[in-house]
């Protein structure tokens, strides 16, 4: 337990970072707009100010009340100008609060929206898979996102903060004037340092409790982890069946736990003995000033006005020595979403400029080209952690353009890499991607996307209307339902389009009324059909990577000859991923990657006459689904 004497040391070594947190502040404040600004200002000044000059016009109301007892004419002039300034301050200062409610509002959704752009844009733009996907950084991206899913303060909320905490400083302002008009400037003097002192050591202790609750960032994120899962869909169905909820109750009470446990007990070391110094400190600047007013009030050198003013002002003073709920919690934590994202985006720029730092500069400029005749890969490595083993290992791969190329090999021979290396949503560790010869890594990332149109195998089932489904594969046609419905028929989707009760209106989700779940094999032609529209769109690459994994080998088959006939029709350059060496026999180039390297490329003809590697696979398979066709036979014999 640190000592009572320690803590002072503690807060003015923390100095830099309470000064930094401010400049953060103030830095982000103008993103709300300057009238916004500007008018939360002015506003928080006048309410700062309305609290003396109320004070003051009390004060001098009650100073003429023992001449109004002895006047007989009725009440003077003054009298009644002064009270209606009591009133009118009172009024104002109860009218304008609502505003000021209003304008802090309008300043926290402003900085916010500020702030979630910038978040979007690192985590769905900028930021490689790479960064997102390193378990190092997953903390700092929960943090980033804790503020904006409404778990703690937001920058925005830490933003209109401020103008709140001037209104509270302009009245303490206010109040240790009037103090010094009363009592002199020693009296002002003591009232202002106590106030301060207290205030900064209050702030001071806010500011250890939150550094507590940023270490203990990763027992959050288990938590949040456990109670989503306890109280989702997700697992609802394993936990019903398999009797789950008592092992999860006990385990969500005992993450729950190991996340209190530790504030509690900091938070009792942290401010006990900072209370009682500044409770100490408190008792003695108030005795003093206190003390000062009732000295030159015996001696008969304080009228009943300056009795009044000074009283009340003392105990403005006084009362600043406390945790302010406006101001406090959102200026202390409502940053940390704002440190966490500002340090994202710092990894993502370190991180580009280590894999390109010749071309970072220009790769946005550079257009992206559009495939004439070869996509190729020149000893491509790749590996997803720098000391984890290669995926890719000096793969060198060439897909014509207009053709179609099936990708074939065992899981883990590394096909999904390869997809999402042409993607670029990673950068080979290694070697290059070439477009007719230009190498992608000096391209604009975002412009080559545009060029390819993805079907992962854990495609995307959004909860939305079935025109979505299809129409964000294009979103500049999602409105044009000719050319969505065109895109369903293409992948064989247009029977289930038509089955819907509203038809492309309908939700593809049981949550909303109305709505309606697919089968397996359904959501994967949805699925085919929003590639297809992106084709439509302007892509020419289509990589289909598994996406038929639910369906049976007769469905499989049948999907991609209709794929086939399909992207054959609309001259695309395809790429097919599949374990299912039987299913692609009719692409027109079969490529056999193992161990991250191709081994065999040719037809289906070709490679199974060279007796390698694919024959066997194949045959192998064939035999495979030829004898469970045999047992269902022999069962179906009666």
């Amino acid at each position: 337990m640190p000592s009572p004497l320690t803590w002072p040391a503690d807060v003015v070594a923390a100095l830099p970072g309470r000064a930094g947190r401010w400049i953060d502040i103030a830095r982000l404040l103008p993103r709300a707009g300057a009238p916004a600004v500007v008018g939360s200002l002015l506003l928080n000044v006048v309410l700062g100010i309305l609290p003396g000059t109320f004070i003051v016009a009390t004060s001098v109301l009650l100073g003429k009340v023992p001449g109004l007892a002895e006047a007989r004419s009725g009440v003077p002039a003054k009298a009644v100008t002064v009270l209606l300034l009591v009133v009118g301050a009172f009024a104002l200062q109860h009218f304008l609060a609502p505003f000021q409610a209003v304008l802090a509002e309008a300043v926290a959704r402003r900085v916010d929206e500020h702030c979630i752009g910038r978040l979007f844009e690192v985590t769905l733009r900028r930021a490689p898979f790479s960064v997102l996907e390193n378990p190092s950084h997953a903390d700092l991206i929960a943090d980033a996102r804790a503020a904006f899913a409404r778990a703690v303060p937001t920058p925005g909320e830490a933003a209109a903060a401020l103008p709140l905490l001037l209104a509270r400083y302009c009245q303490l302002a206010a109040a240790v004037a009037l103090v010094g008009y009363v009592l002199g400037p020693l009296a002002a003097a003591v009232a202002a340092v106590t106030s301060l002192a207290i205030r900064f050591g209050v702030r001071g202790t806010l500011g250890r409790y939150a550094a507590l609750w940023d270490s203990l960032s990763r027992q959050r994120r288990r938590t949040d982890y456990v109670r989503e899962l306890a109280t989702g869909q997700v697992a609802a169905k394993e936990i019903r069946m398999l009797s789950l909820m008592p092992w999860l109750s006990a385990r969500l009470r005992k993450e729950t736990m190991a996340g209190l446990l530790p504030l509690w007990e900091g938070s009792r070391r942290l401010q006990f003995w900072p209370f009682v110094a500044l409770a100490t400190v408190g008792f003695l600047g108030g005795t003093t000033v206190l003390g000062i007013l009732a000295g030159r009030s015996s001696q008969g050198a304080v009228g009943l006005l300056e009795l009044g003013v000074g009283l009340q002002a003392v105990l403005i003073t006084m009362r600043f020595g406390v945790a302010f709920p406006e101001c406090d919690m959102q200026t202390q934590f409502g940053l940390n979403s704002f440190h966490a994202l500002e340090r994202l985006e710092r990894v993502e720029e370190v991180t580009a400029l280590h894999r390109h730092p010749t071309t970072r500069s220009t790769a946005s400029e550079a257009p992206a080209p559009t495939p004439k005749q070869l996509i190729s890969f020149e000893k491509v490595s790749f590996s997803y952690q720098e000391d984890a083993p290669a995926v890719l290992d000096g793969l060198d791969l060439r897909l014509p353009v207009g053709k179609c190329t099936a990708i074939v090999g065992l899981n883990g021979a590394g096909k999904t890499t390869l997809v999402k290396l042409l993607a670029r949503l990673y950068e080979p560790t290694r070697g290059r991607i070439l477009v007719d010869g230009v190498d992608l890594a000096d391209c604009d990332p975002d412009a080559w996307q545009r060029h390819i149109a993805v079907i992962f195998q854990d495609y995307l089932r959004y909860e939305l209307p079935a025109r979505e489904n299809i129409g964000l594969g294009a979103p500049h046609l999602l409105d044009d339902e000719e050319a969505v419905l065109a895109a369903a028929e293409s992948a064989g989707a247009g029977d289930i389009v038509r089955s819907l009760p509203e038809g492309l209106s309908t939700p593809l989700s049981r949550h909303y009324p109305g709505g309606r779940d697919l089968s397996g094999g359904q959501w994967q032609r949805i699925a085919l059909a929003r590639a297809l529209l992106a084709v439509r769109g302007g892509a020419s690459v289509l990589v289909l990577d598994e996406p038929t994994a639910q369906l049976d080998v007769r469905g499989e088959v049948r999907f991609f000859d209709d794929f086939l006939a399909t992207a054959g029709a609309q001259g695309v350059t395809s790429v097919i991923i599949s374990h299912r060496f039987s299913t692609v026999r009719h692409a027109d180039r079969i490529v056999v990657v193992e161990h991250g390297r191709v081994l065999e490329q040719g037809t289906h003809d070709s490679l199974m006459r060279d007796g390698g590697r694919y024959e066997e696979l194949f045959r192998l398979q064939a035999q495979r689904f030829h004898d469970e066709d045999e047992q269902e036979e022999t069962e179906s014999t009666p």
